[in-house]
């Protein structure tokens, strides 16, 4: 089965759940911890623009988006924010052959696989 990559939190619930639906599914998983080697710049914004932009990126709970006026800000505002700070980035994002999807909910993860 071809090759997919989760960008992963081991902290997160749903981010667990997803790799387990993927495992479990005998698909070959390269996990990248995000917060520990986040993307570049031009990987981000490729991704985000396959899930509908910098906004469907944000992570606002648990992070200070709200505070800093990421939810109204522009694309490039927000990916900059997310690039400084890699908690700001929604997960698990999940990259496959089928495409790119931000697996909430995690069965999400099996639609790119």
């Amino acid at each position: 089965m071809a090759g997919i990559t989760i960008w992963h939190n081991p902290n997160c619930g749903t981010s667990r759940n997803a790799l387990a639906l993927l495992r479990e599914g005998g698909h070959d998983v390269s996990v990248v911890e995000y917060l520990k080697t986040p993307p570049g710049a031009e990987t981000l914004a490729r991704v985000a623009a396959a899930v509908g932009g910098a906004q469907a990126l944000l992570r606002t709970r648990g992070t200070t988006a709200e505070e800093r006026g990421l939810p109204a800000a522009d694309d490039a505002t927000v990916l900059a924010a997310m690039l400084a700070d890699p908690i700001l980035i929604n997960r698990p994002l999940v990259i496959g052959p089928g495409g790119i999807v931000l697996a909430r909910p995690a069965e999400r993860a099996l639609e790119v696989a």
